[in-house]
């Protein structure tokens, strides 16, 4: 399964955090997985501003997650952008939203436990 893992589960999944499900586990070890320019942004932002404390800084800390857990990134296309609208607007977060939209163009279902993303048109794993 070809994965897009969603920045909430790649951070549960490398800290172990208990909020996982065994299936989340189990889509994280055993899928293709690819990680959302998006949420590499919304990582450091974060961290900028003081809401997530990493061991090292983002740009350290991040390329050796994503080689240690076989991640590949996915870079924003135009076609994601522009498929953001024709997306109702169930979900306001812009990180989130151009998730669905990458999943969508890219025929990924997205690792999540984020029930707003459910509602769209998109195959979510938890």
């Amino acid at each position: 399964m070809k994965v897009l893992v969603d920045t909430h589960a790649f951070l549960w999944a490398i800290s172990n955090d208990r909020r996982q499900s065994p299936t989340a586990i189990t889509a994280f070890e055993e899928s293709e997985l690819f990680m959302s320019a998006a949420s590499i942004w919304e990582i450091v932002t974060k961290f900028q501003i003081g809401r997530l404390g990493l061991p090292q800084p983002p740009g350290e800390f991040l390329p050796a997650q994503f080689q240690q857990n076989e991640i590949a990134l996915l870079p924003i296309l135009p076609r994601h952008v522009f498929r953001l609208e024709r997306l109702p607007l169930l979900h306001k977060d812009p990180f989130d939203r151009i998730l669905i939209a990458q999943a969508m163009e890219e025929g990924l279902a997205i690792l999540t436990a984020d029930p707003l993303i459910g509602a769209y048109e998109v195959s979510t794993v938890w």
